[in-house]
């Protein structure tokens, strides 16, 4: 048990670590091609932070473990906005932009309300197997190779919000080692984490559901919530709503449809429960840009993010 909590530890500082150098060498690419920080955010920061997420779910559908890769994703999307976005606006309240209300955050409920159509069909209407197919996997990676395409023939994405702060840039050699250095610390660290979080949970008995949907998931969080800690103390939170949204996406169309197109992932071990939590909280975040500050998420709606995860994980727990 001391060296799972050690490895604990370790995982942690790595992660921090991995996030400041991800955020600095992002911003100053960010800042040099003329692409806006939350784009590079909702590409380079938001697919590289989603990667433990996509070792734990593909390597978990190649050992035939459906149940956890679809949970990792599941509870990893929700512990994203509730968590990660809840504790992010307490540092420092999330500016939005016109174009973060009116496509970034629908389109993050798009592609949530198309896996939450897939579970229905499947589980609820009895349409064909109740498992996501390698083709319906095969549509969601094409969905995501479109999806990156726009995002980049965009350029500029969301409304830049900070222009007029100074930021520092390093050429661009540094700036790509300082963003694989912090994705290897991120990847590495999270691997430790949830290992040794894995161990620890069953130790003390804990069900594999829950380890899936709750400690799997917030560890392979980990990386989001640093990067979106980091981005938010160094006033960059673009970049904090830009990595959640792009990471929530990634999820869904390239990790859930990768393992699907290497293994069907069944859906009957996931409750309704889970998928409507998922569902709720991309909807309480695009209601969050329409009520109290329209152009923020301030510490008020953060702190009911945080309310309705802790509500969340009591509910596994008492049902685990």
């Amino acid at each position: 048990m001391a060296i799972q909590i050690l490895l604990l530890i370790v995982g942690l500082a790595l992660i921090l670590f991995g996030a400041n150098w991800l955020v600095d060498g992002s911003t100053s690419i960010a800042r040099k091609t003329g692409m806006s920080e939350f784009v590079i955010g909702l590409t380079i920061v938001g697919i590289g932070t989603s990667t433990p997420e996509m070792v734990v779910s593909y390597i978990s559908a190649f050992q035939g473990q459906s149940e956890l890769a679809l949970g990792n994703v599941i509870g990893s999307n929700i512990f994203n906005i509730l968590m990660i976005l809840g504790v992010t606006t307490l540092i420092s309240p999330i500016t939005m932009s016109k174009e973060n209300r009116l496509k970034d955050i629908p389109l993050n409920i798009i592609v949530t309300g198309a896996l939450m159509l897939i579970w229905i069909l499947h589980s609820v209407v009895g349409v064909g197997a109740n498992e996501i197919s390698r083709i319906e996997g095969g549509l969601m990676l094409a969905a995501f190779a479109l999806y990156l395409w726009i995002m980049f023939r965009s350029g500029n994405g969301a409304e830049e919000t900070r222009q007029e702060e100074e930021t520092k840039t390093f050429p661009n050699w540094l700036s790509v080692l300082m963003i694989l250095g912090g994705l290897g610390g991120l990847i590495i660290g999270g691997r430790f984490f949830v290992n040794s979080a894995t161990a620890i949970a069953q130790y003390l008995n804990l069900s594999e559901k829950f380890i899936a949907i709750t400690i799997m998931a917030a560890g392979t969080s980990l990386p989001e919530l640093a990067t979106c800690i980091v981005a938010a103390r160094k006033g960059r939170n673009q970049m904090a709503l830009g990595n959640v949204i792009g990471s929530n996406i990634a999820n869904i169309l390239l990790i859930v449809g990768g393992a699907a197109l290497i293994s069907p992932l069944s859906l009957a071990s996931i409750a309704w429960v889970d998928f409507a939590v998922m569902m709720v909280a991309s909807l309480v975040l695009l209601m969050s840009a329409y009520t109290i500050k329209r152009d923020r998420i301030d510490r008020r709606e953060g702190t009911l993010f945080i309310i309705i995860e802790v509500a969340y994980m009591i509910w596994l727990f008492l049902n685990a």
